[in-house]
């Protein structure tokens, strides 16, 4: 492998905070090593279509705190053809960029596996993503400013419902994923939570109402969008039609939990893995995922990352039963 000179930095998929926070760590690290570093606009896209810009310190300062990314995302149907990827590496040529790193989730990284197997250059990965659905990490980027996104938006919830005595199903993102719906249903002291892992259904939510206090006047259900019973509107019908005497709401927190400041712990992750993956790069690595198992440095191939969805823990669902009482 030639000398890496030129890193090229990335972002793509969905937006996660600290996106940002990995791209200044990237781009300083770079620089600390004499590295030049080239932003790449728009994710996959933006590298067919050349959208490349020198970047330096200054590029990358006051932006830790701030959500989104400064490099844009975009999904990039081009990029799935061969003809697409090979104008991708033509364009990184063309600029001189002879290794990269891409801030992303699964899409993210199963696209940086093929073009890493068709062209000779070093790709590594930075989990970012709020969905927490990747191996070779404890964290991603993003989850942790969305939960406590989602929690400060219950707790609001809470208030109005235990006015009003009302029942709300609270649907939360997470696509395949039901980590944000199991934690934040914990700390929100949530009467029941729907995720897609434990193939739940109406009949249990309908056995933990009956179960449950009936002299609570407020009940939260968190529900995760991608379960299986159906989104917050389906399973709000259902509760209509076998409990009418409850005041029913529906909340669907949507686009806001991608949004806002990412926290301190996002913030340290991000410069965390961003350093430790110009450091890869230049210590040889190739192909992987660049995340923390155990508060250490992991390196995880792309294969295994993506190929394997993380378990949900069973004392967390355990805590849920209990505390819900």
């Amino acid at each position: 492998m030639a000398q890496i000179k030129n890193i090229g930095v990335f972002t793509s998929g969905g937006d996660a905070p600290g996106m940002n926070a990995a791209i200044r760590a990237v781009v300083r690290t770079a620089l600390y090593y004499n590295l030049e570093v080239t932003g790449i606009r728009r994710g996959y896209e933006g590298m067919i279509k050349g959208e490349m810009i020198p970047m330096d310190r200054k590029s990358v300062s006051n932006i830790i705190q701030r959500g989104g990314t400064i490099l844009k995302t975009a999904r990039s149907d081009d990029f799935r053809t061969p003809e697409g990827r090979q104008k991708a590496y033509d364009q990184l040529k063309a600029h001189n960029v002879d290794a990269l790193i891409g801030i992303g989730g699964d899409g993210t990284f199963t696209g940086a596996r093929v073009f890493s197997e068709e062209f000779d250059i070093p790709i590594l990965g930075l989990p970012g993503t709020i969905d927490n659905d990747l191996q070779g990490t404890d964290y991603t980027i993003g989850y942790d400013t969305a939960i406590n996104t989602v929690i400060d938006a219950v707790d609001k919830i809470r208030d109005t419902a235990e006015s009003h005595d009302r029942l709300f199903i609270v649907e939360v993102m997470g696509r395949d994923s039901g980590l944000i719906a199991l934690r934040t249903g914990i700390a929100a002291g949530a009467e029941a939570i729907l995720i897609p892992e434990t193939k739940s259904n109406t009949t249990a939510l309908f056995d933990r109402l009956e179960r449950g206090r009936k002299d609570k006047s407020s009940k939260i259900v968190i529900v995760a969008e991608a379960e299986e019973a159906g989104g917050a509107f389906e399973i709000a019908r259902q509760v209509k039609e076998k409990y009418p005497n409850y005041d029913t709401r529906i909340s669907i927190l949507g686009h806001i939990q991608r949004g806002g400041r990412p926290s301190c712990m996002d913030r340290v992750l991000a410069s965390r893995v961003g350093v430790a993956a110009v450091e890869g790069l230049l210590a040889g690595k190739r192909g992987d995922l660049v995340g923390v198992i155990n508060n250490e440095i992991a390196f995880t191939p792309f294969d295994h990352a993506i190929k394997h969805h993380v378990d949900i823990n069973p004392n967390l669902l355990k805590i849920v039963e209990i505390l819900s009482l």
